[in-house]
């Protein structure tokens, strides 16, 4: 048993996927596509920055997205590794895109347009600078929500992610955050924060699920080939219907990385494939369970990795 696994906001980087791109035909179309669709030149700025401006969430979520996308059609088209034969497809916030474009939920061009209004209307759902995000590490994620709760007088922030063993990431806005960090700093907890300027899957993204549910309840979701498991609930899910209500709650509630990571091995799965940019979920895997193999595949090289 394997699964596929999707990355998501932070694994960008300029240049990703050049190698793929000046390969193999099919890849340059999906790029051209991309930059048609959007109005937007994305592949010149994956392959050539600012970084600044591809960190731009409204940029980097289409952005990953494309990738992603690119690299999945490359393992169908050029390895005899027959990638539709997971079990489950997971993805890391906008991940669950990618998940759900690969397994024929949802087509491309619905996909990428979805994840430039979602990048653009999360992005702009709280002023610029207003909100915040802090990953904490090294503690319990029951510790952390101690603190929040025995602190609701003094800040409100909220658990936006539950990434892994020791990994959690925490949204609230900017000035909640700094006292959040004072907490923090007494317990002589470590943390680090996030070079981003809006204060994601939180209830303060209200704005972006009022914007999502309108665009999502357009289109027409697909069966799934394989199982989605989805972030809001930890659990794998073939349901159109729930698959789509599902994606209009992730806006606001917390990524369950951990515990769908976890659900997945329960389930019998050995075995995980990211497919994008990075090596991020597979850092965050390895912190929940040392003992299941683990591939990447971003460039060429990698295809290698896959057996039949």
């Amino acid at each position: 048993m394997f699964s596929v696994l999707f990355p998501g906001q932070g694994s960008q980087s300029v240049g990703m996927a050049r190698e793929l791109y000046d390969n193999f035909a099919y890849v340059k179309d999906y790029f051209k596509e991309a930059d048609d669709i959007l109005n937007l030149q994305i592949s010149k700025l994956i392959f050539e920055g600012p970084k600044e401006l591809l960190d731009q969430t409204e940029n980097t979520q289409p952005a990953i997205f494309l990738v992603s996308y690119s690299i999945f059609n490359v393992i169908k088209k050029e390895t005899m590794f027959d990638i539709n034969k997971a079990n489950f497809f997971a993805g890391h916030s906008l991940g669950e895109y990618s998940a759900l474009a690969c397994s024929d939920v949802i087509n491309f061009k619905e996909t990428i347009k979805l994840l430039k209004t979602r990048g653009n209307a999360m992005q702009n759902a709280v002023p610029k600078n207003e909100g915040g995000m802090v990953a904490v590490l090294g503690e319990e994620i029951n510790k952390i929500e101690e603190i929040i709760g025995n602190n609701k007088n003094q800040f409100n922030c909220f658990l936006a992610n539950d990434n892994s063993n020791g990994q959690v990431v925490i949204s609230g806005k900017t000035k909640d955050v700094e006292h959040f960090i004072i907490e923090l700093k007494k317990s002589n907890i470590k943390n680090i924060r996030l070079p981003v300027s809006a204060p994601f899957h939180c209830p303060l993204m209200s704005p972006a699920t009022k914007i999502m549910k309108k665009e999502l309840n357009e289109i027409k979701f697909f069966s799934p080939k394989s199982m989605i498991v989805s972030n809001v609930t930890a659990e794998p899910t073939n349901d159109p219907q729930n698959i789509k209500s599902l994606l209009i709650e992730q806006i606001e509630k917390p990524v369950r990385w951990r515990e769908s990571i976890i659900n997945m091995i329960k389930l019998g799965n050995k075995k995980f494939i990211e497919i994008g940019p990075g090596k991020v979920l597979s850092g965050l895997v390895k912190r929940i369970d040392r003992n299941v193999e683990l591939i990447q595949v971003n460039n060429i090289d990698d295809l290698n990795n896959l057996k039949k």
